[in-house]
């Protein structure tokens, strides 16, 4: 089996990891980023309130509705389940949409690590860390098993990054078979958060079809909830950590 590759990529605010096991395989992911930003810049540059709300987008007010890209339609949607913002579902849908270029080149092994948002294509079993910044609750990964269509995970945080949140969750991880829509939920569940309610009714924003589980850390405090991938102890390396 051929070894795995790995690269840093950096498009703009877009700052990914991709892995694979044929170079190919890459520099389709990174066609992909390309081609999809330029079409979301368009889209915003035509109107900029898609990038300001922090509410749902109604595309059907759109005149030029049917010309709409497609990665502007699921970040829409997805955002709308949970009553927040289309970009709250930006990181998640690029790298979907580079794992599915991935894919339609062959790749059976393919990975687009979008700043905490990941989207998963496996033939041999993984570990996906959980970074909770100064939590103390350290050292955890969920184990993919190998599957043979793409897996979400996507962690939003009030605490680690760039990201907006009106959450104080050190780490709110999200698994869903759509990237695009776990990142959304991760926001939504992230917002949730806050720092005296009890963490097992945070879930409660995110109990929608297609979401799989969830996971919150804040603090000392862990909760679970729904069907995640098991958990292992295991050592996360902070270099892995997708970062400028």
């Amino acid at each position: 089996m051929p070894d795995l590759l790995r690269e840093h990529f950096q498009l703009k605010e877009t700052i990914a990891t991709i892995s694979a096991r044929d170079q190919r395989h890459i520099e389709a992911a990174k066609r992909s980023i390309h081609q999809e930003r330029r079409l979301l810049e368009d889209f915003i540059g035509a109107d900029p309130f898609f990038m300001l709300t922090l509410e749902p987008y109604d595309l059907a007010k759109d005149a030029g509705a049917n010309s709409v890209p497609e990665i502007v339609r699921q970040m829409a949607s997805r955002s709308a389940v949970f009553g927040i913002g289309p970009m709250a579902a930006v990181a998640g849908t690029i790298a979907k949409f580079a794992v599915q270029a991935m894919i339609d080149e062959g790749a059976r092994y393919a990975i687009v690590d979008n700043g905490g948002d990941i989207s998963i294509l496996n033939d041999q079993p993984i570990l996906v860390g959980i970074y909770a910044g100064a939590s103390p609750i350290q050292g955890l990964a969920f184990e993919v098993s190998p599957r043979q269509k793409p897996l979400g995970i996507a962690t939003s945080s009030g605490t680690v990054g760039p990201s907006i949140s009106f959450g104080c969750a050190d780490a709110a991880t999200v698994v869903s078979q759509d990237l695009a829509l776990a990142d959304a939920a991760a926001t939504a569940l992230g917002n949730a958060v806050q720092a005296d309610n009890p963490l097992d009714r945070c879930f409660q924003a995110i109990d929608r079809p297609g979401i799989d589980g969830a996971l919150v850390i804040r603090g000392e405090e862990m909760a679970l909830w729904g069907a995640l991938p098991p958990l292992r102890r295991a050592r996360v390396d902070l270099e892995r950590i997708t970062r400028a």
